[in-house]
């Protein structure tokens, strides 16, 4: 089904039959956006699309409905705007999604399979510039090595996933399986950026892809409509990890503060400054415990115009003990509140599945309310496209933006 669009509107579908069938082509102009619309419209009219089961089709490979256009008014402009992706039925969906809402030239670091939703149950499949990245709890199997071996790729690795990281280095870096090994540091791009990866440094390769809209954000400063990051302005990172949020604000226009437990990492995000042509030491890289430095920064009387956290899930440090996200969200929010300047922006941000998105959203507002300030805008950001959540794969990353007065 091909489904072309005015503004913000399905304008044409067409049904492609089972072989042996003819095929049909029915236009439709919905006057409403409703979900789902034109897929009751045609099963309630005797035929309804190939592969949409939920409403009376026959199952294949994929829903035959496809936005071949879409027109709207940018947000920041107000000019008139056209997305057109050319429908092919025969080329395999996921990939099909992924090459049409992702420029390559700009960005070559993305998911190419997630697990359940892409029809492979506990399997990952990340590119990585010229390289692959697999991820599975277990060995490659046979059927996961044969798909593998029909993607284009310099080199393949595999990680295997572990809800505990323990041993040495070596033991949870990525293992090399196939093709050619890659050299000790790799470049990929961005949204334009650039960003060194390191398959031989432990467990995470330097960079968090399901983060890569967040950071399109900080660098565009725009955040939603009539919500927008300032032209300038003092940021601070708190998780910094290897400073991709702050490359990517510093890019922006924004004077950036890394602050991260690990010396290894910041050494990390300085060489990602400079790959972007940004000098480091025009910006502010401290080492430490993220509690201990609230403090410090709090007495120095510091304020910032964006406060970015994206703790890890779990951590422990001399100074602050344990930190668990289910339990111990608002603690940090409230924390930080004091370093954030009135209408100062605050992006929160954990990937911890068991922590319901309500749960989450409250303990911020919780700590706001108790800490004498008020949410003046609020954005709620699900997983990017190539992440895509359902019944089989359920959505772990949860992230919000909000200004706070």
């Amino acid at each position: 089904t091909h489904e072309p669009s005015g503004v913000n509107q399905p304008r044409l579908v067409s049904t492609l039959a089972p072989p042996g069938q003819c095929n049909k082509l029915v236009e439709a102009e919905p006057l409403t956006g409703r979900t789902h619309q034109i897929r009751v419209h045609a099963a309630e009219r005797g035929f309804p699309i190939l592969g949409d089961t939920l409403y009376g089709g026959t199952a294949a490979a994929r829903v035959f409905l496809h936005a071949a256009e879409l027109r709207l008014k940018h947000p920041a402009t107000g000019e008139m705007v056209t997305f057109s992706a050319s429908a092919d039925f025969s080329a395999e969906p996921r990939q099909a999604m992924r090459t049409a809402l992702i420029d390559t030239q700009e960005t070559d670091a993305y998911r190419l399979v997630h697990g359940g939703t892409d029809g492979w149950p506990g399997f990952y499949v990340d590119r990585l510039g010229d390289f692959l990245l697999a991820q599975s709890a277990q060995p490659l199997n046979g059927k996961q090595r044969e798909f593998l071996a029909t993607l284009p790729t310099r080199g393949i690795y595999h990680k295997l996933l572990r809800k505990q990281v323990q041993g040495s280095m070596e033991q949870n870096s990525p293992q090399w399986i196939s093709g050619e090994k890659a050299p000790e540091e790799i470049v990929v791009r961005e949204n334009g950026l650039s960003f060194a990866l390191r398959f031989g440094e432990g467990y995470s390769v330097g960079l968090f892809l399901d983060q890569r809209d967040n950071r399109g954000r900080l660098l565009k400063k725009y955040i939603a409509p009539d919500f927008a990051l300032p032209a300038k302005g003092e940021v601070l990172n708190a998780f910094a990890y290897t400073c991709g949020f702050s490359v990517a604000a510093a890019k922006g226009g924004a004077r950036v503060t890394s602050l991260d437990l690990s010396t290894k990492y910041l050494d990390w995000g300085k060489k990602n400054f400079q790959l972007n042509g940004l000098d480091p030491a025009g910006h502010e890289f401290i080492f430490g415990d993220a509690f201990e430095w609230f403090r410090r920064l709090q007495k120095k009387e510091r304020k910032y115009d964006v406060i970015l956290l994206d703790p890890p899930t779990f951590s422990r440090s001399k100074e602050h003990g344990i930190f668990q996200a289910e339990k111990d969200y608002g603690q940090l929010v409230a924390a930080a509140l004091p370093l954030l300047k009135p209408n100062g922006i605050l992006f929160s941000s954990t990937n911890a599945a068991t922590l319901k998105p309500e749960r989450f959203l409250e303990m911020i507002e919780v700590a706001v309310k108790q800490g004498n300030r008020r949410i003046l805008q609020q954005h709620y950001v699900p997983q990017p496209m190539d992440f895509p959540g359902s019944k089989l794969e359920l959505a772990y990353l949860k992230t919000v933006w909000m200004r706070v007065g």
